[in-house]
């Protein structure tokens, strides 16, 4: 699998088959590209945030939002891939409500490698039908490296649950099962990045493992899925790079039962290449929509359309990151653009857009309300 900088997706039960059927072909990309976002109104309505990432709503309306951490160094550094990943332990949990600001939860496990100015810590977060907020903390790395990292380092890797009183406690290790069974196959590796809470499971997908993952409430972990490598056409990235891993980054239940996992792709994440797959618990993935590039997160507008947001639009991370609407008959719309590195997406039951801009930078991350 392939080893992904954090700064991207960390940087990331038993249920009835859903017996709707998959669309008979995927949704491919249109022939032509949008030429421009149509018209919104996009409002900061939260800044200085560490690295933000995921988005959430609880039971009350308030919004929450996963903030991965800064670049302060707290404890020991491990040797992985690349560099080194070195404690911070500035994960945060920050809510918007009422037109308020506020830090909720901080402290919690993340890390920095200063070699590459990555910063990974709290991906994404879920709450539950009943009970607390959850939260994926990414690694990207070996899973054996967070021995290095003594005592702390069996935060990394996992799915966490906080306590009341702002505690957490780790639910399941996600990296333990990458390395236990490595289902995809290729070398071991493995960064829990998107996640979906549903009463008595969660789903996780683990972007280094390329694998969707079912997490019961005693914590056992079982797999979902896994997702293909993309083969590189002949060009100037290949050679070196023949295939691009698949890099699976978020999931969410659709309006027909069925699972949906966007991809980010690997190296060298190259336009186009990014899929949403449509999952169907005890069957094999589909491809339910293709054609996209470098997707961090996707999420269902109250219209029944779906929303994927890009992190950027050029190999290696470059160009700007947009907001893609899927319409229910497959038509495509950009509804907005000139992002910088968006992480997290959340459609609101009024029709407006909330995504994380400036999630690979500590202080100056924010939360976009976008209005189509």
């Amino acid at each position: 699998m392939s080893r992904v900088s954090s700064t991207v997706v960390v940087s990331l039960l038993v249920l009835t088959a859903c017996s709707s059927e998959p669309p008979a072909a995927p949704l491919a990309a249109p022939a032509t590209a949008n030429a421009a976002a149509a018209l919104a109104s996009t409002t900061v309505v939260m800044s200085g945030l560490d690295s933000p990432r995921g988005l959430a709503w609880d039971a009350e309306g308030a919004l929450y939002v996963a903030e991965a951490g800064s670049t302060t160094i707290s404890g020991p550094c491990v040797a992985v891939f690349r560099g080194t990943n070195c404690y911070s332990g500035t994960g945060a949990i920050t809510r918007f409500w009422q037109g308020q600001q506020k830090r909720v939860v901080s402290g919690l496990p993340s890390h920095y490698n200063p070699a590459l100015g990555d910063i990974s810590g709290p991906q994404h977060l879920s709450f539950p039908p009943r009970g607390n907020l959850m939260v994926t903390i990414g690694w990207g790395a070996l899973p054996a490296a967070r021995a290095g990292l003594g005592s702390l380092g069996s935060q990394f890797g996992t799915l966490l649950q906080l306590t009341k009183g702002g505690g957490w406690r780790v639910v399941a290790d996600v990296a333990a099962f990458e390395a236990r069974e490595n289902p995809a196959g290729g070398p071991v590796d493995s960064n829990p990045f998107g996640l979906l809470s549903e009463a008595g499971q969660a789903f996780v997908t683990d972007a280094g493992g390329n694998s969707l993952l079912r997490v019961r409430d005693d914590g056992k972990v079982k797999l979902v899925a896994t997702f293909p490598a993309i083969p590189v056409p002949a060009g100037p990235f290949n050679p070196p790079f023949a295939q691009s891993e698949a890099v699976p980054t978020d999931v969410a239940r659709g309006p027909d039962g069925a699972y949906y996992v966007s991809m980010l792709t690997g190296a060298p994440f190259l336009p186009g290449a990014a899929s949403i797959y449509r999952v169907v618990l005890g069957q094999s993935p589909q491809v339910y929509a293709t054609g996209f590039t470098q997707i961090t997160d996707i999420d269902w507008g109250s219209d029944g359309s779906l929303y994927a947001l890009q992190y950027a639009s050029a190999p290696f991370f470059g160009g700007p990151g947009s907001v893609i609407r899927v319409a229910q008959g497959g038509a495509r719309s950009t509804v907005a653009a000139g992002l910088t590195h968006p992480a997290g997406l959340l459609a609101a039951p009024d029709g407006a857009i909330y995504v994380s801009n400036n999630s690979d930078r500590a202080g100056i991350g924010e939360v976009l309300r976008i209005v189509p």
